[in-house]
């Protein structure tokens, strides 16, 4: 996924300007959130800094951390972008690009695990348990800071996600609320799941171990995957069963949860 930055920022700007002449009540919070700054990134580094920040860890503390992090690695601004532009294209409740990033808690998990886990890579872990927590208080969401996570991500809802230390989530990937993926014990090393492109993750699905989500499958929701799923095959149940190849090729993009049962291709399997 590609995103123009500028473009984003202008039309995240027009909106907001419109909705403050549509209704002034709520202009103060607008133009102090977004309509003065210059950019996505300052805005985006204010608005999470309010939203973790605390009185033991104050916001412009935490406002300054994140200004550092989009300035020492710019890609994840453009990260961030994906994200927003990935909510606005699958979520239909979720119209306007300004609406998404002040008001969708599942977007604001993610930039602020981005942040986390920069913390992480870069051997500042007692900063990266911090997030993690502060992000698990607010938004109800645990992810752990040594988690990998793509861009083009949407986190629909997001209450009770929780995503372990080895997991690994390439982009393009959707995920609904009260989705695990976590370990199946007290098994240490590389113990979590690994989710390839493009797979659809429905409500309440639990997937458990070091197994591989293949590339464009989908999982549906309440399901428990013990094991690997192929590429661009349907599981469900508990424990999950295949009960045939996805629809499309791409269920992230799709977001059609329905699940419908056809001949699996046993030799695809074999």
């Amino acid at each position: 996924m590609e995103v123009d930055l500028k473009n984003i920022w202008k039309r995240i700007v027009a909106e907001t300007s419109n909705e403050c002449e549509r209704d002034p009540q709520i202009s103060i919070f607008l133009e102090q959130h977004i309509l003065r700054f210059d950019n996505f990134a300052d805005s985006l580094a204010m608005l999470l800094s309010v939203k973790l920040g605390s009185k033991h860890f104050p916001p412009p503390v935490l406002q300054g951390l994140f200004e550092d992090f989009y300035h020492q690695c710019p890609e994840e601004v453009e990260h961030a972008a994906c994200d927003l532009v990935a909510t606005q294209q699958r979520d239909p409740a979720a119209v306007n690009y300004f609406e998404i990033m002040l008001f969708l808690k599942g977007f604001q998990a993610l930039q602020a695990y981005r942040l986390a886990h920069w913390f992480w890579k870069n051997g500042r872990k007692t900063m990266a348990y911090f997030m993690q927590n502060r992000m698990s208080e607010v938004f109800a969401v645990d992810i752990h800071p040594a988690a990998v996570i793509g861009k083009g991500i949407l986190f629909d809802h997001a209450t009770s996600l929780v995503i372990g230390e080895t997991a690994v989530v390439e982009d393009n990937v959707s995920i609904l609320h009260e989705v695990t993926l976590g370990g199946t014990g007290k098994e240490t090393g590389d113990r979590h799941p690994k989710v390839r492109k493009s797979v659809l993750i429905g409500a309440g699905a639990k997937i458990l171990g070091n197994v591989e989500i293949g590339e464009g499958s989908k999982v549906g929701a309440g399901s428990v995957v013990l094991d690997d799923v192929p590429p661009h095959y349907t599981v469900v149940g508990v424990p999950a069963q295949i009960v045939g190849k996805t629809e499309v090729a791409e269920p992230s993009l799709d977001m059609n949860q329905k699940v419908v049962a056809s001949e699996v291709d046993d030799d695809a399997l074999a």
